[in-house]
């Protein structure tokens, strides 16, 4: 979710020519692809990965998570501690470092910004704001932080401003470094939430308010990193933030991981950022993406699956690559791709048996091993359930028998359900006879490209017309949240080690945000609801898995695979380490 405009001619050329090794002893400088647009850089507006990634330099939470530790963990981050947290998980105390400043921007007319709790607030309340439109509220709302639904709803009601002055029992300012939340119900993971930038990034809001007219293109956080340049849908520049406070190497590698723990070892003590310059060109297609790493006009590069063959053969890193000093981190990613359905669509909406039948034939019919076999060159596992690896929730040992693709089951199943074709043109009608035709939206990218290729091979063997609507992922984003498609595909990741977001995806009240498929059911929704206040343990696990068994037979979502995250680098990038839900991995980045 991100852009801006500079450079012309960029969004299939590296942003600057040279080796990546060779820009200068004076400027340390990581040259990275995103292969597809950001959206914009307003932290409750966006949800796509490229404006999540930026977002997550520019910008910062009170926690974080250890960059190393796995099992992840945990630790402070503009906080000065870890919350103070009651008994029964309702109320929240948060405590901020004094002295970490703002970025600089005009707005602050050349004085130092200090972050403060009132800016929290503010950015909490934003979610709240019917203006903003942010698809996240629904993190919020779920656990009831007191007296903001209702201010919302009063704004809506009264179709006026939210009045972001107006305290509430549930969000308050202690004094300048202190807030607390407190909230309806048990939340035992909603620390999470505050690890997370997607969520709980701080602005200032003379900023928002000074930029009220595109506040996607104006980012002001306390992160390392500041945006000096953008075109949008090309190019992306971060600059060191020279307000940024002190901060060094610290993390706590696992036990038992050598290769961590010598990293670990290696970095400690270095202040951060090392990098001093992050320069992201847009390069959707994967060809010219490809070209400009092995040309060395990219110093790190998320391997496009065409190319896995190539550059990983049977999973390890090619000779050529080796001997050119390349070398490659490999990890199951806690993502899920999966495609929805929309339940206020009336072809393939709505929970009676018929319709039911329809979605599972569907799921049936398209083959998600021969996606990752032809499309994305082994890069990927099948995926169970929505909830992925690393998550909270996830069965690994779950074998689905909808990810089991069968034509002859899917015929079968449209044929009971008396889907036929009653007018011999070769397509299937619809029970009462009425036209049946899928429209499926994609992106204009070579993969979306072969993908849709697949789909439509796979549901013309059962007799299923099926269209596509071509647009950009931004413009799918607002029409989805419209609930204007009748069908989508793409991939929701994690942003903390729990399945509840997963799950989320199904909850009735979370329609018109996460909840893409419009799904509601109220059985599920109960389930939903009492897991969600409930401590880890068996109790909690079988109640997920039992929503989970829910949604696959309802089918609002086929689940499709867990993708690999292999990333490749030259040999003067060091410490390029993904970690599973933290964005902010440039943060360490080291070259020369």
């Amino acid at each position: 979710m991100q852009r801006r405009d500079w450079l012309a001619g960029v969004a299939a050329a590296p942003l600057l020519p040279g080796k990546g090794a060779a820009q200068g002893a004076q400027r340390k400088v990581l040259r990275v692809a995103f292969d597809f647009a950001e959206t914009g850089f307003d932290p409750p507006r966006v949800s796509d990965q490229g404006s999540l990634r930026i977002n997550a330099h520019i910008f910062e939470s009170p926690l974080t998570y250890d960059h190393l530790a796995r099992p992840v963990r945990l630790r402070p981050q503009t906080a000065a501690a870890l919350p103070e947290v009651s008994a029964d998980h309702r109320h929240f105390v948060f405590t901020l470092r004094q002295g970490i400043l703002f970025a600089d921007d005009p707005v602050f007319q050349g004085r130092p910004r200090e972050l403060t709790a009132a800016d929290h607030v503010y950015s909490l309340k934003r979610y709240y704001d019917p203006e903003v439109r942010s698809e996240h509220l629904y993190q919020f709302e779920n656990v009831g932080i007191l007296g903001l639904s209702e201010l919302r709803r009063q704004a809506l009601k009264d179709k006026t401003p939210f009045p972001y002055d107006t305290e509430v029992p549930g969000l308050r300012v202690l004094d300048r470094y202190r807030f607390e939340l407190r909230l309806s119900e048990p939340a035992p993971r909603f620390v999470h939430l505050f690890a997370s930038p997607v969520f709980t990034a701080a602005v200032a809001r003379e900023v928002v308010e000074a930029y009220a007219d595109d506040p996607m293109a104006h980012p002001v956080g306390t992160g390392p990193f500041r945006l000096v340049q953008w075109r949008r849908g090309s190019a992306i520049v971060l600059e060191r933030n020279p307000r940024f406070r002190e901060q060094v190497f610290d993390s706590e590698a696992t036990d038992g991981d050598p290769a961590l723990q010598a990293l670990a070892q290696r970095l400690r003590g270095k202040r951060l950022p090392m990098l001093d310059r992050i320069e992201v060109s847009v390069i959707e297609e994967d060809q010219p993406r490809w070209l400009a790493f092995a040309g060395g006009d990219l110093d790190a590069l998320a391997l496009p699956s065409p190319f896995a063959t190539l550059a990983t053969p049977a999973g390890q890193l090619a000779p050529f690559l080796a001997r050119q000093g390349v070398t490659m981190q490999r990890a199951l990613q806690p993502a899920v791709n999966h495609s929805f359905f929309n339940f206020d669509d009336p072809m393939v909406g709505g929970y009676d048996p018929p319709a039911v039948a329809l979605r599972r034939a569907i799921a049936l019919a398209y083959d998600s091993a021969l996606e990752i076999r032809l499309v994305l060159g082994g890069q990927a596992e099948p995926a169970q359930t929505m909830i992925p690896p690393h998550c909270f929730g996830h069965q690994p040992g779950l074998r689905s028998e909808m990810s089991q693709a069968s034509i002859a089951r899917a015929n079968a199943l449209l044929d009971l359900y008396g889907y036929a074709d009653r007018n011999g043109d070769g397509w299937r009608e619809r029970p009462d006879g009425s036209p049946l035709e899928l429209r499926m939206a994609t992106r204009p990218d070579q993969r979306a490209r072969q993908t849709s290729e697949l789909w439509k091979k796979r549901l013309s063997a059962v007799g299923l017309r099926i269209r596509f609507d071509v647009a950009p992922f931004g413009e799918l984003i607002k029409r989805s949240l419209a609930g204007q498609l009748m069908m989508w595909g793409f991939t929701w990741g994690a942003s903390n080690p729990d399945g509840d977001f997963f799950l989320g995806l199904g909850y009735g009240p979370n329609a018109e945000q996460s909840n893409d498929a419009r799904f509601r059911l109220p059985a599920f929704d109960a389930l939903y609801r009492r897991q969600r206040v409930m401590v880890d343990g068996p109790q909690r696990l079988a109640l997920m898995h039992d929503a989970s068994r829910l949604m696959l037979a309802q089918v609002p979502y086929i689940p499709h695979h867990h993708a690999y995250a292999t990333d490749l680098k030259h040999r003067h990038v060091r410490a390029y380490i993904r970690h599973p839900f933290n964005g902010d991995w440039w943060r360490f980045v080291d070259v020369g």
